[in-house]
């Protein structure tokens, strides 16, 4: 019984953290479907973000965004964070400083966005049952002080 018991401790420590990540839905690179997606206010973006997670050994996510500004320069966001609502710091965002994450289901989690402790940006994630969409609806305060409301569609690459 012991020796069973080891057997199965040694395999599930042995097993890379790779492995585990491979189950979160939101891994991988996804690139934004503009012409899918709803901007309200518009105008949508010139060019497709990219958004790239990976596993990252908390059990949580390291998240990059690639994208265009309206001036048309180059943008990065880039932060990691774990599943557990606690807030994490992003570097890159003029528009906020933290991201907490929270999973609803393998296929749904909930992002919220802080500037300087007060929520501008909560995202209910949800990716399709095969695993190829990702679509964010996005309600916020944009830094001029209008409200937003985006519908962004993902496709995974």
């Amino acid at each position: 019984m012991y020796k069973k018991i080891l057997v199965i401790a040694l395999f599930v420590v042995s097993v890379p953290l790779s492995m585990w990540a491979q189950q979160d839905t939101f891994l991988g690179t996804w690139k934004m479907n503009i012409a899918k997606s709803k901007f309200d206010p518009g105008p949508p973006p010139k060019s497709p973000t990219i958004v790239k997670r990976e596993g990252a050994p908390s059990g949580g996510v390291k998240t990059t965004v690639d994208g265009v500004d309206a001036q048309g320069k180059p943008t990065r966001t880039e932060y990691t964070a774990a599943y557990d609502g606690k807030d994490y710091p992003v570097k890159g965002s003029p528009s906020y400083d933290s991201v907490s994450l929270r999973r609803i289901d393998p296929n749904t989690r909930l992002l919220v966005n802080k500037k300087v402790g007060s929520v501008v940006r909560m995202i209910r994630q949800v990716v399709s049952s095969d695993g190829k969409t990702l679509t964010n609806v996005e309600l916020g305060v944009a830094a001029q002080g209008h409200s937003f409301f985006y519908m962004t569609v993902y496709n995974k690459q």
